[in-house]
């Protein structure tokens, strides 16, 4: 089973100084369809203006990881973290049984555009704690790499989720091929360019929500960055579940 969740069809806000795209529901956009996938929560498609950004807020029980696309993101923390995020890095924060931060774009002419992603942890209350890793595109290049994930490595965070993330880079001819249990879920999400995934066209933004296939095949790509996520079929909230 493959559901298209294209761009457009995402929930949106306008801040001024925030615009936000939300493929789940989250803070003001409902909609009961689009709860999460497996136990994946959230990932918000955020542009921050320059001199902007999230203040102090906490967090509780839950995976979040950061991946920018463009510019940076300052990150501070309770845990007494405090890091510079550019496009090509993966960060992880555990935020186990609490932990505040803050997140900003320090530029004083560019917008940060990057993905917050969130994910249920294995267990609640676990201690919180951060990593961050730069991936280097070649890694990337015409191939799923592995980013996230409960083992981590020396070039992939730690997870403390039944949940894998793999990011690739496809322009051309390059293509990959990503075995799956049919137990599980899989989401697809495409960064920028275009795409063909399954023999579907995704184009900037879209998605695949896919539960009971095997692979996922990736071909003619455009320029193309695309996150593909490994999931749990399970999650702890309800269908009624309300992100604020």
């Amino acid at each position: 089973m493959i559901q298209i969740r294209r761009s457009a069809e995402r929930g949106y806000a306008d801040h001024g100084w925030l615009k936000s795209h939300h493929s789940f529901s989250f803070a003001r956009y409902y909609d009961p369809n689009f709860m999460g996938w497996g136990n994946l929560r959230v990932i918000n498609e955020d542009r921050v203006a320059a001199g902007q950004g999230f203040g102090e807020h906490g967090h509780k029980d839950m995976e979040i990881i950061s991946y920018v696309i463009s510019g940076s993101l300052a990150h501070s923390d309770s845990m007494g973290n405090s890091a510079s995020i550019p496009p090509g890095d993966v960060q992880r924060m555990s935020a186990g049984r609490g932990v505040r931060h803050s997140e900003y774009n320090h530029e004083r002419d560019k917008e940060t555009h990057f993905l917050q992603i969130w994910i249920e942890p294995k267990e609640l209350g676990i201690d919180a704690s951060y990593e961050q890793k730069s991936i280097v595109p070649a890694t990337k290049r015409g191939q799923l790499k592995l980013v996230a994930a409960p083992e981590g490595g020396i070039d992939c965070v730690v997870i403390h989720a039944d949940a894998k993330l793999y990011a690739g880079l496809f322009d051309g001819h390059e293509s990959a091929q990503l075995g799956i249990d049919p137990s599980r879920k899989a989401y697809v999400h495409l960064i920028k360019g275009k795409l063909r995934v399954n023999g579907i066209e995704l184009s900037a933004g879209d998605a695949l929500m896919m539960a009971q296939e095997s692979a996922i095949e990736l071909s003619q790509g455009n320029e193309a960055e695309v996150l593909v996520f490994d999931l749990s079929a399970n999650c702890r909230v309800s269908t009624g579940y309300k992100l604020f």
